[in-house]
């Protein structure tokens, strides 16, 4: 059974997920590390809601871990867990991330990111973002910020240029 945030019954609207994907020269096994071993890497440190400056983006390597920011004073900022670790192909993790970008443990929508050869030396990684009506009120609001710049085709490129730094 799925956890939602409170009120979701109210809201009947289901909205669209959102889909992105990018293409980059790493096999299948490179392309996946970096998303996940190495997020703290690429993710922009603007994209923070912990109080302290972000210096660690964590994604525990394990059904059921957690997915958290470490500030530059050691604090933890939890940001979901990890609902499916099938590496080198899937990866879902739970976005506890409200509308107004704070921490709800209650709140449910998934990022799933899927990761495909396309041939021996590249890479396509697809990812979802559903479950966006569970953020009740501001869903179509967070859904246009995560469809649009800076959403999560900005997040995607921020990797891509990791994953060709990490293989020059």
């Amino acid at each position: 059974m799925r956890s939602t945030t409170a009120g979701t019954h109210d809201n009947p609207l289901k909205l669209a997920p959102v889909r992105k994907s990018i293409t980059v020269e790493a096999p299948l096994n490179k392309a996946f590390e970096v998303f996940t071993a190495g997020v703290g890497r690429w993710w922009p440190v603007a994209y923070s809601i912990g109080k302290s400056p972000i210096e660690d983006v964590v994604i525990e390597r394990h059904s059921g871990g957690r997915w958290y920011e470490v500030g530059e004073d050691g604090s933890e900022c939890s940001w979901g867990d990890v609902l499916e670790w099938d590496a080198p192909q899937r990866v879902v993790l739970a976005w506890r991330i409200r509308a107004d970008w704070s921490y709800d443990p209650d709140l449910l929508t998934e990022l799933d990111i899927r990761f495909v050869s396309v041939g021996e030396k590249s890479t396509r990684v697809d990812l979802e973002h559903r479950l966006l009506e569970n953020l009740g009120e501001g869903a179509e609001a967070a859904r246009q910020t995560f469809d649009t710049e800076p959403g999560w085709s900005t997040l995607l490129a921020a990797y891509g240029q990791e994953v060709a730094r990490s293989a020059a």
